[in-house]
């Protein structure tokens, strides 16, 4: 369902308007301003909530380096036949005061939706946050949904010191003072988990590398490793598509209320094309067992040209009953070595693994990754 153009909403701040931002249709986007720019055209309003969210990301990590791109973002409110989201711009008088979204899963786990509001640093502490809160929530209220859920992640210096919420998965907290943390509180979210970002310098030293992999492969006779770049080969993309699916429940989840998804070789394909859409490059490696040919894990970098000295880690999944066998290791390297091979520029790998994920943490730790900060994952059941 297309996003309409305006969403009843409640009663608001004199001057405040809620409008919705329409995503603009491919190769809309060229002469992107820079951040703190101008931009004209049909485009403005998407381009300003992408400025806002850029400057939010600049003032609190003092880089881009976790921000969507500009097409990143274009492309991901577009929304696919998986799931629907809406963006959503805050003005008060002529001023941009903040934004909001919402994501609404279509296939499965179509109880929940994600949720989210930043406000400008010149509107806080004004109410304005609880508005746009409320707006996106009774838009998920209106589609059925009754599990809401929402995240943030804050720098680790942010969290040295003070008063802390545990998480109710018994791993992890976040800063009472942290004005997030207090909003989603007061909002009536529970911190189900906390997920640790970390960050690997690149280059790693090949002999780091080589060390590392000697140590490993004692126990990986039964797999061999596979690859690929950003499209997965024909002949194994049924077999990716089952690991996709064990990827949405087998990784620690806590509390949130989030099931099996169902993936097939189009939904891989779809997920593949949207990258390319963006200008995102991939490199992926699987494991794949000798004597079934099942893949049984896989790990995937990605690389934007936008912010080419990071790299972002997406999945990273060893089935159940593979496990054991040092592969997540084996995984993580081999892709290591060809993200350095394919994208030198790049200075750094960042990833986030749940708190009470200490095997995936250990791995990521034997490599030479440093935490650098932590995500709380909220929710919020409706009555």
């Amino acid at each position: 369902m297309a996003a309409p153009e305006h969403h009843n909403s409640p009663p608001v701040p004199a001057g405040l308007a809620i409008t919705a931002v329409r995503v603009p249709p491919p190769g809309s986007l060229a002469g992107h301003a820079a951040v703190g720019g101008s931009a004209s055209g049909p485009d403005d309003d998407f381009r300003t909530c992408h400025a806002l969210r850029e400057k939010q990301e600049l003032a609190l990590w003092g880089n881009l380096d976790r921000c969507p791109t500009l097409a990143e973002a274009a492309e991901f409110w577009r929304g696919n036949a998986y799931e629907d989201r809406f963006l959503f711009l805050a003005r008060l008088g002529h001023e941009t005061a903040g934004l909001c979204s919402v994501t609404l899963p279509l296939r499965e786990n179509t109880a929940t939706a994600g949720v989210d509001v930043l406000v400008a640093p010149a509107y806080r502490r004004r109410g304005l946050g609880r508005v746009l809160l409320r707006h996106v929530e009774d838009l998920a209220r209106s589609r059925g949904r009754t599990s809401l859920d929402g995240y943030f992640e804050v720098p680790i210096g942010h969290a040295a010191t003070g008063a802390t919420v545990p998480a109710k998965s018994g791993a992890g907290a976040l800063p009472l003072a942290e004005p997030g943390t207090a909003f989603a509180l007061a909002s009536g979210y529970d911190l189900e988990q906390v997920e640790r970002s970390s960050s690997l310098a690149l280059p790693v030293p090949g002999d780091v590398l080589d060390q590392l992999a000697a140590r490993a492969t004692g126990t990986s006779g039964d797999y061999t490793l596979v690859w690929w770049d950003s499209s997965c080969p024909a002949d194994l993309v049924d077999k990716f598509a089952e690991l996709k699916a064990h990827m949405s429940v087998d990784v620690p989840t806590a509390g949130l209320d989030w099931g099996l998804e169902d993936w097939d070789a189009a939904r891989v394909r779809s997920g593949e094309e949207q990258l390319a859409r963006s200008g995102t490059e991939a490199v992926v490696v699987a494991a794949q067992h000798r004597g079934t040919g099942d893949l049984v894990g896989y790990t995937v970098l990605e690389w934007r040209p936008g912010v080419p000295a990071s790299i972002l880690q997406n999945d990273t999944l060893v089935v159940a009953a593979h496990r054991g066998h040092n592969l997540g290791l084996l995984l993580k390297l081999a892709n290591v070595r060809r993200a350095q091979e394919r994208w030198p520029a790049a200075r750094s790998v960042l990833t986030w693994n749940a708190s009470e994920n200490q095997h995936m943490l250990a791995i990521n730790g034997a490599l030479g990754f440093k935490p650098a900060g932590y995500e709380g994952e909220w929710q919020k059941r409706l009555g």
